[in-house]
């Protein structure tokens, strides 16, 4: 999918695609995380759709729970979510700007 170090750099256009192919892989990374932490916030821990959505938001994003947790199920659902979410972020981050950090290495080995 990328170019090797004896291609020429692709053309401004290819890597626009590019960018737009691997913030699409991103977003449906984000996608099914989001999912997972709904539907454990709604079946474990009790909460209706949306304040399960907003749980789930709010952990994947770093800012915390919002909702209160009774149940020891619950409590262990969340931390392992928010862990889960930490290897979201960085994963997430990865995939996002392989793109750009490929195409300044390859621009170095350009002759």
């Amino acid at each position: 999918m990328l170019e090797k170090k004896h291609q020429k750099v692709i053309s401004t256009r290819g890597f626009a695609r590019r960018l737009c192919l691997f913030a699409g892989v991103a977003a449906v990374i984000v996608a099914l995380a989001l999912a997972i932490g709904i539907a454990g916030y709604h079946w474990i821990a009790g909460f209706g759709w949306i304040d399960a959505t907003l749980n789930a938001a709010m952990i994947l994003t770093g800012m915390g729970p919002v909702g209160e947790l009774r149940t020891p199920a619950a409590k262990l659902f969340a931390s392992a979510y928010a862990l889960f979410s930490g290897l979201v972020f960085i994963t997430v981050m990865g995939v996002t700007l392989t793109p750009v950090i490929h195409r300044v290495l390859h621009k170095f080995h350009v002759d």
